[in-house]
Parts: structure tokens; sequence; C-alpha cells
């Protein structure tokens, strides 16, 4: 006679059960909403490519901002358009330009909301690159140094205006012990840096430069974005970034690098933010409408999965309608 064992339920099981010993939970602290604002619109303009998501005049972003901290969100990150860009991107660091004048009109607002900027001068530049370049002929090449000195401006100049954290996303070597330095010496010795620490040069960004207006005008960033091929040196670089004081690390894109956001999140155990890219939230949505699955499950799916990756923050699109599906 063959003897019984007993075997516990799987815990699948029960829905109560499940609910209860679940790993990973999203809340809507975890989110962060990018917003993009722009001197050349006076309200709000559809972004084609992105189903959702705005370019907002200056007079529409406290407003914004205002509904994404009643939704529950704590954290905005603020990408700006200039009406004229040239080649030493004077208005990203410029004292009245789009962005600082986006973050004291957010600051009056919700002053209790945070506001992280993005320092990078590829809005601002004539021809879309991170940097100051250099041509020789049929090549370009992109100038380190002059390139870090006028992000450490514009971080200073972020920080001015009222902005809690910086956020340089060039990939340029050195720029964040460079941010960390001119921050100190303007007195901003509290704002944090959150380091794009494993920018990959990746096919998934172009309805971002739809939004932002910034396609280079030649040649491409692979030059100084990362190989999508390259794990080892996405550690190395994001080494070099905790030696210069990054507060947190960011990866970026999302899903096809997981497995850099778990290694990133395991070998530094420092905060570690992931950016859910624009052509990511375009194929979900597109997805979507072709009727191929049900929108806010495959969300939760998606960001579920880059929590339980090791991300603390996750900058995402979807951040407004996350918290609010959270709390129903």
């Amino acid at each position: 006679m063959r003897k019984l064992v007993h075997r516990p339920r799987r815990l699948r099981r029960s829905p109560a059960l499940r609910n209860l010993v679940r790993e990973t939970a999203l809340n809507a602290h975890d989110f962060v909403l990018p917003l993009f604002v722009s001197e050349k619109v006076t309200s709000r303009k559809a972004i084609a490519s992105m189903p959702g998501v705005f370019q907002l005049a200056p007079s529409e972003i406290a407003d914004e901002a205002e509904r994404a901290r009643d939704a529950g969100l704590q954290a905005i990150l603020l990408f700006g358009i200039p009406t004229t860009k040239d080649e030493e991107a004077s208005a990203a660091y410029a004292e009245n330009a789009v962005v600082q004048q986006a973050v004291r009109a957010v600051k009056s607002r919700c002053p209790d909301l945070v506001v992280i900027t993005d320092v990078c001068l590829c809005e601002y530049m004539s021809h879309g690159h991170c940097g100051v370049t250099r041509l020789d002929g049929e090549h370009f090449h992109v100038l380190n140094d002059e390139t870090v000195e006028l992000l450490a401006g514009t971080a200073v100049s972020h920080a001015r205006a009222g902005a809690d954290i910086v956020a340089p996303s060039d990939m340029m070597d050195g720029r964040v012990a460079a941010i960390r330095e001119a921050l100190d010496a303007a007195g901003f010795t509290d704002i944090a840096i959150m380091s794009y620490a494993a920018k990959f040069a990746s096919a998934f960004y172009g309805p971002f430069r739809e939004a932002a207006e910034s396609p280079p005008q030649f040649g491409d960033r692979r030059s100084y974005q990362m190989d999508p091929a390259n794990a080892d040196e996405a550690l190395r670089e994001a080494a070099l970034d905790v030696d210069e004081g990054a507060d947190i690390l960011l990866v970026k894109p999302a899903l096809p690098y997981l497995d850099i956001l778990w290694r990133v999140r395991e070998r530094f155990g420092k905060p570690t933010a992931v950016y859910h890219v624009s052509g990511e939230y375009a194929m979900l949505k597109a997805g979507a409408a072709n009727g191929c699955f049900e929108e806010r499950a495959a969300v939760f799916e998606v960001m579920t999965s880059l929590k339980r990756a090791g991300a603390d923050l996750i900058i995402t699109y979807w951040a407004k309608e996350l918290a609010e599906w959270i709390r129903e």
C-alpha cells in the first residue's frame, strides 16, 4: 500500500495567502514622472509617437506637477525644449531658461515635490549631440572636457532655481566629479546627483527625440553612449560614478538591461534607478491598442519586474496612472 505524503498547498492557490506573502509590491513612491516643458508651445502639444504624453507650456507645468503630487507621486523629472538652440547650448544654463523657469514654478506651487532636472545639452545644441563637437571632414568628435564645464554650469543653475536632484545623462567622462565640485563650491552641498551611470546606445530612444526635439543632425551617439553588448563595462562606469560622488545610479533603458540593473544594485548597494524609456512605452501602447494584451496588466508586470530586479526608483511615463491604479 502506497504511503500518503502530506504536501502543503502551493501559495498561488490561495488568493489571500498569495497577496500576504508577495515578495515584490509596487507603491506610488517607486515612480518618477518625466515631463517635457517647451518654450515653443502655448498649450499642451501631443507627441504623436507617445500616446498620452505631451509637451507642456511653461504656464502649464505647475498644474501638471500638482496633479502628479495629488496622484501620490513624490518626484518628477524635467526636460526642457528652448525656443532657440546654438553650438554652445546657452539655453541650458541661462538663469531664466526654460527648465529654470519650470523648476521655480513647480517649487512655488508644490514645495514638497522632489524636482529632478535632466542635465544634458542635446536639447539645447543646434546639432543635437550631448556635447560640444568638432568636425574633422566627414568625422566629428565630442569634446569631453569642454562639455563637462558646460554641464557643471547647467547643474548649478538648476540648483539655484530650486532643483532637489540633478541628473547628468550625457555620459561624458568625469562629469559627476565636476558637477559635485561645482555644486559644493556654489553652496549647494545638499543637492543630490542621480547619475546615468549605464546609458546604452539604444534603438528605443526614438520617440523621446521627437518629444525633446533632439535628434542628432549628423552621426550618432555611440561614441559616448555604451555598447549594448558590454555588461562589465557598465559596472566599471558605475564604479567611476560612485567614486566621483553619485548619490543615485541609473540604468537606461530598462527591459533589455535587467541584468545590468540587478548587477549594479547588488555590486554597489546604492539607491538605484531605472528609466523605462520612450520606445518601451510606445511598444506597450501599440501592443495594447492592437489587442495583443491588456495595458494595465502588462504595465504592472513590467514595473514589477523592474522593482524585482533591484530598482528603487522607476522613471516611467505611466507614473501618474500607476499611482492611481495602485490607490484603486
